[in-house]
């Protein structure tokens, strides 16, 4: 019986030590987001301060987990009077909720650099579950810092009645669908 304890222990540490972290290379990393206004125009905007990571023990990412958290009051639509307004409680409300948060919780491969992402996304106070398409754009080794760097860029939609966000907006002022991409540059630590 000790034998099997020993090998089961042993097999677990040597999981958790394969196990490789990558970090969010910022300057070389981009979340946004796009909402149709008065149902004719596209607004676009982005998180300034983000920040994620990978946990993977496989060089394909098929077991990978994905980390993201954003400051909500960094919102940026290149208009500081629609970001103010997004700030305050009927939006983003950025002193009750100041963070958006997803935690991937399954990752399959559906092509050679590509794959289906489920997780949590936590916004607004509302945690539920979302399905986004994630593509490998490739791996290197950075020629400067010799780290091996990976690129990935995320797809998906969320619609922001079931986050209770913007509630008092009319879906003919701002439409329900929000599409969220995510371009993310990753050097393995």
């Amino acid at each position: 019986m000790k034998k099997v304890v020993f090998f089961l222990t042993a097999m677990v540490i040597a999981t958790a030590a394969s196990a490789q972290t990558w970090s969010l290379d910022k300057a070389h990393s981009k979340v946004g987001f796009s909402i149709t206004h008065m149902m004719v125009s596209t607004v676009d905007g982005a998180f300034k301060t983000v920040d994620a990571k990978i946990t993977s023990s496989k060089e394909d990412f098929s077991d990978a987990v994905f980390e993201f958290t954003a400051d909500a009051a960094s919102v940026d639509t290149d208009n500081d009077q629609r970001d103010e307004h997004l700030r305050k409680p009927d939006f983003f409300d950025v002193e009750k909720y100041p963070t958006i948060t997803f935690k991937s919780t399954s990752i399959k491969k559906t092509g050679k650099n590509t794959y289906a992402l489920k997780g949590n996304l936590t916004f607004h106070g509302v945690t539920k579950a979302i399905d986004l398409a994630l593509t490998l754009n490739g791996t290197a080794v950075h020629p400067y810092s010799k780290k091996t760097i990976a690129g990935f860029k995320v797809t998906g939609a969320i619609k922001r009645s079931e986050f209770k966000f913007g509630e008092g907006t009319s879906t003919a002022m701002l439409g329900d669908e929000v599409t969220i991409v995510g371009n993310g540059e990753f050097a393995k630590d």
